[in-house]
């Protein structure tokens, strides 16, 4: 029977609610359990990414430029490195208590993020720094920062970090673009006195020190002192797309590029480094690497110096840290031996030099890296030169270029010595004292060096 328009509708019974009540219940049920899951997926993202970043804010909680974790993509890689040598003199007692450090370090890899590495090697007492920042220097040869660019650094998530006597830390990861080519400021501030400054001297760079905790002043004005040393950052890592690896240049003062010009970055592994990337730019088909120095002027393969842990350690002493340990390095240079002839005052002959070069050969390719070696240079005109050590030095690069010590050889002896006279250096590439190669005889260290040697290095066997 029809129902009449104006007539109400028959209201349900109340069987017939329940299921319309039941179905709205689970529907909302349903939308109130997946906002649940959608917030706690955000919350684990988050938490994940500062884990990751061990903490996305300062310890003040207050947010800071890079404290949340990198999210980019690429290998991380050495940009830059140096060896720590000894304790500065000076600083036995106090330190550099309230002062900033503030050094001046060439990126050789461009990258999104970096970290970098400090040491108290030499301290003799835990190393207390309570503020470090990393930052792209404003300029060439000032201790001014380019604002938009100071990053906070942090160590476990905390802005200060205690680093034990004879240790090292690494610093969490801040996200920050550097360009390769550029100068990086790196400081560090110490309220309390901490025994000898691990130290790099020859740095053939100058870098700053301002009294009291300048850490973030991007001004430089604060920064009056000047100095020629690196004081306790011995790497700065990139997460880079442009590189794959990292090549370590092992040796003594003519790696460290102790007669190059100051703040001109003309230290052969530079060169090194800007011919490889210039030749990847060209097409050229070649390891994707940056290069890092870790040159000690003075450095001898088998003699350590003096001290406890002994400052400037030998060759043999430091290869694990300085050149297996560098970040994914897969090539290590060799140049280094010429300290040992001149100093050994017995000159008890090539053996126990080329012993030492073959075990460093050996613990390379133990650690799965190729071993590039290089020929001694002349250095008639020193005051350490004589004809007995010349015949030493003609014996250990006869063995070198036959094969015997390295997996592939730049003979350095040839390309710059005097054709006039071969145990000299040619005298447009000496830097005067017949011993170091000026600017123009480390360029040409760079230029005649083979970069398809770079090849085939990170094997697990060679």
């Amino acid at each position: 029977m029809t129902r009449p328009h104006d007539e109400a509708p028959e209201a349900p019974s109340a069987q017939q609610q329940r299921p319309q009540h039941r179905a709205r219940y689970l529907a909302l049920l349903g939308a109130l359990v997946a906002l649940v899951v959608a917030v706690s997926a955000g919350i684990y993202v988050t938490a994940a990414a500062g884990d990751r970043a061990h903490g996305g804010t300062t310890a003040d909680d207050r947010p800071h430029h890079g404290s949340a974790a990198p999210v980019s993509t690429g290998t991380w890689v050495g940009s830059w490195a140096s060896a720590p040598v000894g304790g500065e003199p000076g600083t036995e007692t106090a330190g550099l208590a309230g002062h900033s450090v503030r050094n001046v370090v060439h990126a050789d890899a461009g990258g999104t993020s970096a970290r970098i590495t400090l040491s108290n090697l030499y301290g003799h007492t835990p190393l207390d720094i309570t503020h470090a920042t990393l930052a792209l220097s404003a300029g060439d040869a000032t201790a001014a920062a380019d604002a938009d660019t100071m990053r906070r650094l942090t160590f476990g998530g905390a802005t200060d970090v205690v680093i034990p006597a004879g240790e090292q830390v690494v610093s969490d990861a801040v996200h920050l673009l550097i360009p390769h080519g550029t100068d990086v400021l790196v400081t560090t501030y110490s309220p309390t006195p901490s025994g000898p400054v691990t130290y790099h001297p020859h740095a053939q760079q100058t870098s700053y020190v301002a009294a009291g905790d300048r850490t973030e002043d991007s001004t430089g004005v604060p920064y009056t002192q000047q100095t020629p040393y690196w004081r306790y950052l011995t790497a700065l890592d990139v997460l880079s797309n442009e590189a794959d690896g990292t090549v370590v240049v092992f040796g003594d003062s003519i790696t460290d590029g102790i007669t190059s010009t100051v703040g001109a970055n003309r230290r052969w592994p530079d060169v090194l480094g800007d011919r490889l990337r210039s030749a990847l730019a060209d097409g050229q088909r070649l390891p994707r690497y940056s290069v890092v120095n870790e040159g000690i002027s003075g450095n001898q393969v088998l003699a350590d110096g003096l001290g406890r842990p002994a400052e400037n350690q030998s060759g043999l002493g430091r290869f694990g840290r300085d050149a297996l340990s560098r970040t994914d390095a897969k090539v290590v240079v060799i140049d280094l031996g010429i300290n040992d002839i001149l100093r050994d005052k017995n000159l008890n002959g090539p053996d126990r030099i080329l012993t030492g070069l073959r075990t460093l050969v050996q613990e390379a390719h133990a650690h799965g890296l190729k071993v590039v070696g290089a020929t001694l240079m002349p250095f008639r005109g020193h005051r350490g030169w004589t004809p007995a050590r010349e015949t030493v030095r003609q014996q250990i690069n006869a063995q070198i270029r036959a094969g015997r010590v390295f997996d592939a050889v730049a003979d350095f002896d040839r390309a710059l010595r005097d054709p006039y006279d071969p145990r000299r250096l040619r005298p447009d590439y000496d830097s005067g004292d017949h011993l170091h190669p000026s600017d123009l005889g480390f360029a040409r260290m760079a230029e005649v060096f083979d970069l398809r040697m770079l090849k085939g290095g990170g094997q697990a066997e060679l």
